[in-house]
């Protein structure tokens, strides 16, 4: 018997970076268990290329990469998801569409690598810092034994991954 794939959306207001990079990792690490798809409130219609840059780590296709609204998640013939995960503070107070199905939602907040104002290698070495703390929560939520959590279980689960401080789940 195969396990159900699932579909995962990223959420953040600009799907420039943070949603960005979760997709890839999440569609890279996640073993062909997730459909993996991000968007934003309101998208800035580029991706930043230390975003990209980060991906690139992944090989997760960088064909695939752009900044897309979550309008194209939210109609008629979209993906029924059954994961929305917001990932930036602004989009988890954001007044969201309702997504057919009833999915499963969380916040897992992260700092925006993509506001920071710096040089190129303070830029990098925040984006490094926020991948990685990316990488530890999508690594926590792909080993969840989904196929025998109930509903219930798997909204704690997930709560849980965007309450625990993402550097101390990569120690």
């Amino acid at each position: 018997m195969s396990e159900k794939t699932y579909n995962v959306l990223f959420l953040c207001t600009g799907n420039s970076a943070r949603s960005i990079m979760a997709e890839a990792l999440l569609s890279t690490k996640g073993q062909g268990r997730f459909n993996v798809f991000s968007a934003g409130s309101h998208p800035g219609g580029t991706v930043n290329p230390f975003a990209i840059e980060q991906v690139a780590k992944t090989g997760y296709p960088a064909d695939k990469l752009r900044s897309k609204s979550w309008e194209e998640f939210s109609g008629p013939g979209a993906p029924q998801m059954d994961f929305i995960i917001t990932v930036c503070d602004q989009a988890g107070g954001e007044v969201c569409p309702i997504w057919p199905g009833h999915p499963v939602s969380a916040h897992w907040g992260f700092e925006d690598p993509a506001a920071f104002e710096g040089t190129d290698e303070q830029k990098r070495a925040l984006f490094d810092k926020v991948f990685r703390q990316i990488l530890s929560r999508t690594h926590v939520f792909a080993n969840l034994p989904l196929n025998v959590l109930d509903r219930n279980a798997i909204q704690r689960e997930l709560k849980k991954i965007g309450e625990t401080d993402p550097d101390a789940l990569a120690r």
